[in-house]
């Protein structure tokens, strides 16, 4: 059973000595909300304050969804439970994507994870209820203790690996915390002249994106996101001074990137790419660290670098070097399982794998992705 995953009866297991099993509502303590009322996260004030809360996330924040909505015409819907005096308790939000792979709802598209941001376990109860109503299948990533696991409407479908790193100290004692092998390859990178450059302007942000779609395509055979999405995550974060592009730099060649967005008080990692000739360089470290100093030096409490799939030993293995805590993401679905593969899914792995080929100049592979990912979610 996955960490987080509760374990749960049949339906028709019970003895006849024992007393009927109540519901997921019963079961929870205090389930009662004055009212669960349909929102728009991108701009309900109450689910700012949900989302700015601690249940809430970079993936939850209405800055996040706008930027993901604008890029791909998305139309967000969620749901807030209020108490007696009004105050916001628990909130849920949903997109519901419907094009040539058929229709299916994301909670969230194109983000690590979406816990949905309660003030208490019993803040989740019903907030649902309207998303699985559709008869639509549902996805979603959350953390392994969140209550949505252990709501019998859902089932565990995946797992992942989080990691953080509080930075609640100075610098000195974070020093000492990371790994004698990320102080190694700090040292490596600085005798390479690895120089990290910290930017919050467009350029930047174009620069990385020239680089991510490099990675993506060389290594993975994979398209990137598009650059238009790239943007609108500067247009929303960068009033706040809240997007942060670091370029690690040999002989005034990028050799590595990384974007970061603050929301709250965490520092998120959300992509990086480098050039893999480069890597005996240690780039990456000097980026790694650069972050860590950046988010104390913004008083941050801190940084969160994401998921990595398991099946990714060596990406875990990295984070782990940086990283003083590891908790477990959940994917969870509900109603009717996902279509299974079509011919519109071999369809657009065929297409991704003849604009990745190596023949193939990078500014297409570029406009491929701009007309293709948003398939993908």
């Amino acid at each position: 059973m996955p960490p987080g995953a509760s374990a749960r009866q049949p339906h028709g297991s019970r003895t006849a000595a024992a007393p009927p099993p109540r519901s997921f509502k019963e079961s929870t303590v205090n389930a009662t909300h004055e009212a669960i009322l349909p929102v728009d996260p991108r701009t309900d004030p109450r689910w700012r304050q949900l989302a700015g809360g601690s249940g809430g996330s970079l993936f939850t924040s209405p800055p996040w969804i706008q930027a993901v909505c604008d890029s791909y015409d998305f139309i967000p819907q969620a749901r807030i439970a209020v108490g007696d005096d009004g105050t916001p308790v628990g909130g849920f939000a949903w997109i519901t994507v419907s094009d040539i792979r058929g229709e299916r709802i994301s909670s969230l598209p194109f983000c690590d994870r979406a816990d949905p941001p309660l003030g208490s376990p019993a803040g989740w109860v019903g907030l649902a209820d309207d998303a699985l109503r559709a008869g639509t299948p549902l996805a979603m990533r959350c953390f392994s203790d969140c209550p949505a696991v252990a709501d019998p409407a859902l089932r565990v479908a995946g797992e992942a690996a989080w990691h953080g790193t509080p930075t609640n100290c100075t610098e000195e004692e974070l020093h000492r915390r990371i790994s004698s092998t990320s102080r190694r390859n700090l040292k490596a990178a600085d005798r390479n002249g690895i120089q990290v450059v910290v930017s919050a302007e467009l350029d930047a942000v174009h620069t990385f994106h020239r680089l991510h779609v490099r990675l993506r395509k060389n290594k993975y055979r994979l398209l990137a996101q598009p650059v238009e999405f790239f943007e609108r995550i500067w247009e929303r974060f960068s009033a706040d001074e809240a997007v942060v592009t670091l370029l690690a730099e040999h002989d005034g060649i990028v050799v590595a990137g990384a974007m970061f967005l603050i929301w709250a008080d965490t520092l998120y990692y959300k992509f990086g790419a480098s050039l893999s000739e480069y890597l005996p360089m240690r780039p990456n470290d000097a980026l790694y660290w650069a972050a860590l100093k950046l988010a104390i030096a913004r008083g941050l409490t801190g940084v969160d670098w994401g998921i990595s799939d398991l099946d990714q030993p060596g990406l875990v293995s990295y984070k782990r070097k940086w990283a003083s805590t590891e908790r477990r993401v959940l994917t969870l679905r509900g109603g009717p399982d996902p279509t299974p593969k079509t011919e519109v899914g071999a369809m657009l792995g065929e297409l991704t794998r003849l604009f990745t080929e190596e023949s193939v100049p990078d500014d297409i592979t570029t406009k491929a992705g701009a007309l293709l990912y948003r398939h993908f979610c």
